[in-house]
């Protein structure tokens, strides 16, 4: 076997970390004793390797808090919309006006 087939074969059986090309390193028959030599076996081995599973969409939304002092300062938070439809009010601190005041949920635009 060649140097690009065995890396091949390391890299398809997870064992490229361990793999090294020097004299003083176990013998690299020996390290790949049980992988499969055949073209077949080697799509089988690929086939059954872990795959990823497709996400869901994200429950939550981004919003606005808007204070209602009518300073046009804001706060922006998250907001599960199946648990709470609905809408947002907080007392929260305005610095402009320097003190607490209502902020009440708006859109982001």
């Amino acid at each position: 076997h060649n140097r690009a087939t065995l890396r091949l074969l390391a890299k398809l059986s997870g064992l490229f970390r361990h793999l090294r090309f020097s004299s003083h390193r176990v013998k690299i028959s020996t390290l790949f004793a049980s992988v499969p030599l055949y073209p077949d076996d080697l799509v089988t081995m690929h086939s059954t390797l872990p795959r990823m599973m497709a996400r869901g969409k994200g429950k939550t939304i981004p919003i606005k808090l808007l204070s209602t002092a009518g300073t046009g300062f804001f706060y922006t938070t998250r907001k599960n919309v199946t648990n709470t439809q609905h809408k947002l009010a907080f007392v929260k601190f305005d610095p402009i006006v320097r003190q607490r005041v209502l902020f009440k949920e708006h859109k982001i635009k």
